[in-house]
């Protein structure tokens, strides 16, 4: 009992403390700074448009800071896109440095963007491949139709975990190999401002190690089930 008491914390710890470190490293960064000459939204558009991307938009969204490299637009939160802080200056370089992955061709951003079209369709069919497996079982009359349909659902929320994955390098190589030496090349920090910045893009890359701890807890919870 002791044990899976230890479990549960740890299990706790793993999936909800990045996020709630993120949200304190965030906010510790998130106050007004009138030495910062423009917002978020208007030093990604001046980035894009120095490394010769005018044709990428800037636009605000409430639904996450994001590039997308379909519509080929860098979105961000109204927090970001209008503020002038640390956070909103170190956000909008990272969105920016997927913006530049993209535009030289990084092939880990080519293969995610095609695993998240993939997962996307293939989450809902594996949660419905598992709420199929009693139906499974009862019109075959054999559990080895359970365990086929249950196989077939484990493969496609393993697509899932899958792109947690390639997710991480993908998050890293934007925030220390793009944005940060923008910034500092570009003087756009002071050097206490810099390990600020290193600060929030640490904390914004362990909510992606969290969520791939997540995808494949659950992946390896259903494993367990299997084995029973």
């Amino acid at each position: 009992m002791v044990r899976l008491i230890l479990l549960v914390i740890v299990v706790a710890l793993i999936l909800v403390g990045p996020q709630l470190w993120t949200r304190r490293v965030f906010a510790r960064h998130s106050a007004p700074r009138d030495d910062y000459p423009g917002t978020g939204g208007e030093l990604a558009r001046h980035l894009l448009n120095r490394f010769d991307m005018p044709h990428i938009k800037v636009e605000p969204t409430e639904r996450g800071d994001h590039y997308d490299p379909v519509t080929k637009t860098v979105r961000l939160t109204p927090a970001i896109f209008d503020g002038k802080s640390l956070t909103a200056i170190t956000i909008a370089a990272h969105e920016v440095g997927h913006a530049i992955q993209d535009h030289l061709g990084y092939q880990p951003l080519a293969e995610r963007t095609k695993l998240v079209k993939v997962a996307q369709g293939a989450e809902k069919a594996g949660a419905l491949l598992m709420m199929g497996i009693p139906v499974a079982a009862a019109v075959a009359r054999t559990p080895v139709a359970s365990v086929v349909v249950m196989m077939a659902g484990m493969a496609t929320m393993g697509i899932s975990t899958l792109v947690h994955l390639v997710t991480l390098p993908v998050e890293w190589d934007a925030s220390f190999r793009r944005a940060l030496p923008v910034l500092r090349q570009g003087r756009y920090l002071t050097p206490d401002d810099e390990q600020g910045a290193r600060s929030i893009l640490t904390a914004a890359a362990l909510t992606y190690v969290a969520a791939s701890l997540a995808s494949l807890l659950n992946l390896w919870r259903w494993i367990a089930f299997l084995r029973r």
